[in-house]
């Protein structure tokens, strides 16, 4: 499993009482010693001899070294300020045209001596996201709030990747002050942005900024501290280099370091994705001691932070740990998981992979069934499809399983039950309940369906949900199941309730089935292009 990563360290907590705190005993820091040999360097990304001062997309690199700092700030010439502890920064201008700043960066040692050097650069800028300004603004102005109902609406994790490893915020966790924020971007006569803050006098502080405004304490918290006011808002190339499956490429920066929400020193928000009523931002932050932090937030246009939206969350019934299955170990428990092997005349479905039991492999914590474009005993796929029959089976309860679904049109990850009389009974008499499907060839989208007498092949009784980026995050795909009810939903939020009756398949103990499929009826056209891709589950668990 991975673990939440603890970000309130006493080295984070001990620089910030050294770089902002008051200087009376300044035995508490050694020396103090002004830093010396400052250097500054920038390079405009895509300087060609066609193009001397970039393609358009504004962005520069800059690069500062000092003998005895400790951390750096960057003034861009244009509004913009960024800390940079390790001297490094990269930065969109967005005037556009060809313009010429003068940068300063200022370096800090202990007990808060610094020196400053400049420099001048001259870049083009011509970037422009008229869908992202739409969506924003409405073309006019439009209301966002944080999605306080949706799971994740805050979440953390490593810079390298897009996705919250490390931790992701429940439905309503965090204070209310948090959540009364409102956002509101308006287009202005000659195109441009604002955006007007009302935080309700106080602001949401990550722990790491709390001594900036005389707060303390262990977490993150509410400070009375009015931010609220007017901003402009520039949008420009995103400098993460993520694909366009996984972010728009553009990011939005506030002026005047403005933020949205949740403080931690930065005003540039990389937009992952827009709708009319949906927005979600990755940020990055640099708190003392730690730089490898990517933040995440969710906003909607519905004041009831998405629960007005037709969320509807799960309230178990269903407390007690029964089963769990964290993938900690180094290899596959086949005293808990069988394999199924070869490709079974299609499985009945068309499927063209191969299932071997060298695709399912663990590290660190996550389970990986591998799907790869290969040769193999006269198929092109292989795959791995894993089941607890005859090893573990329940009746009623909840299951949850957390995963990253595949990418790749033509992939068909599952999670679903058979009932445990699959043998002689058959299907679909034996009941069959599928908590997700997912389909490479639609993205985003998530199917859970149950088969049954009557029901069964295409005419199975269902529905499907959005899920943004279910093939590049972690979310949880839960089953609620009673001899009431069966409900389907993601991130604990519903998506599909069914009524369970004793005539059904549905009151006899199941076994639980984890696979990936390529192509076949649900699957559909393999991208020729295909080459390997993975579901990714971190557990399994039961709770009766």
């Amino acid at each position: 499993m991975k673990k939440i990563k603890n970000y309130i360290g006493v080295s984070v907590m001990l620089f910030l009482a050294v770089f902002y705190g008051c200087q009376d005993d300044d035995q508490t820091f050694g020396d103090i010693v002004t830093p010396s040999n400052l250097t500054l360097t920038a390079t405009v990304q895509g300087v060609t001899a066609e193009t001397p001062n970039g393609p358009g997309t504004g962005l520069v690199d800059f690069e500062a070294h000092a003998d005895n700092a400790i951390t750096y700030k960057y003034v861009f010439g244009d509004g913009g300020e960024q800390l940079a502890p390790q001297g490094t920064a990269t930065y969109a201008y967005t005037e556009t045209g060809t313009h010429e700043f003068v940068v300063t960066v200022i370096a800090t040692g202990t007990g808060g001596v610094a020196t400053s050097t400049t420099t001048t650069v001259t870049v083009y800028s011509e970037f422009d996201d008229p869908v992202t300004k739409g969506y924003l603004t409405g073309g006019s102005s439009k209301t966002w709030y944080i999605a306080k109902a949706l799971p994740g609406h805050l979440g953390l994790g490593p810079v390298e990747t897009p996705t919250q490893d490390w931790y992701s915020a429940a439905a309503f966790e965090k204070e209310d002050c948090f959540y009364n924020d409102e956002f509101v971007f308006t287009q202005t006569p000659t195109g441009g942005i604002t955006l007007d803050y009302d935080n309700m006098g106080e602001s949401f502080f990550n722990v790491s900024y709390l001594s900036l405004f005389g707060g303390s304490g262990t977490s993150d918290a509410c400070l009375p501290y009015d931010s609220s006011g007017t901003k402009n808002v520039a949008l420009a190339a995103a400098s993460s280099g993520f694909g366009e499956d996984i972010s728009t490429g553009t990011q939005m920066i506030i002026s005047d370091s403005g933020f949205m929400g949740y403080y931690v020193a930065q005003n540039r928000y990389e937009i992952l994705d827009i709708t009319e009523n949906y927005l979600e931002v990755r940020f990055i932050t640099a708190p003392p001691g730690d730089t490898n932090i990517a933040w995440y937030m969710k906003f909607t246009t519905d004041p009831e932070g998405g629960a007005g939206t037709g969320a509807n969350m799960l309230e178990t019934e269903f407390t007690t740990l029964m089963f769990e299955d964290e993938f900690d170990q180094t290899s596959l428990d086949t005293s808990i998981w069988n394999y199924e092997l070869g490709n079974n005349s299609g499985w009945g479905n068309g499927e063209q992979q191969y299932y071997t039991d060298t695709n399912a492999t663990l590290a660190d914590g996550v389970l990986s069934i591998n799907a790869v474009a290969e040769s193999i005993n006269g198929f092109n796929y292989s795959s791995s499809r894993i089941t607890t029959k005859d090893n573990y089976e329940f009746q009623y309860g909840r299951m949850e399983v957390r995963a990253k679904l595949t990418q790749g049109g033509g992939t068909w990850p599952a999670i679903w039950m058979l009932g445990s009389n699959f043998e002689t009974a058959g299907w679909p008499a034996s009941g069959e309940i599928d908590v997700m499907e997912y389909v490479g060839n639609n993205p985003d989208n998530v199917l859970g369906t149950l088969h049954f007498p009557g029901n069964s092949g295409g005419n199975g009784v269902g529905s499907s949900t959005t899920v943004p980026n279910a093939g590049t995050e972690y979310h949880n795909y839960t089953l609620e199941w009673s001899a009431d009810h069966i409900i389907l939903a993601v991130d604990d939020v519903i998506f599909h309730e069914f009524q369970n009756t004793a005539t059904l398949p549905f009151n006899q103990p199941f076994f639980i089935i984890l696979n990936v499929a390529m192509g076949g009826s649900l699957g559909g056209d393999i991208d020729p292009s295909f080459v390997q891709s993975t579901m990714d589950v971190e557990y399994v668990r039961v709770y009766q």
